[in-house]
């Protein structure tokens, strides 16, 4: 049986933090859909509430120039 915690994590994205809602050991990028283990996971928007892979993914998708 798999534990709870190994799959898909829910997270509260706020300024410089999240929130961990549902225990799990990724998240997915909303640009690309790849995974992002939590502990790797340094980019997020607050007010789209959604993960990033990295800064270019979080550029892209906020309308940044690169």
């Amino acid at each position: 049986m798999t534990s709870p915690d190994t799959g898909p994590a829910t997270l509260h994205y706020g300024d410089g933090e999240f929130a961990v809602l549902k225990p799990g050991r990724f998240v997915a990028c909303a640009v690309t859909g790849k995974s992002i283990p939590l502990e790797a996971l340094r980019y997020w928007s607050a007010s789209r509430q959604e993960p990033y892979a990295g800064a270019s993914e979080a550029l892209s998708r906020l309308g940044g120039a690169a």
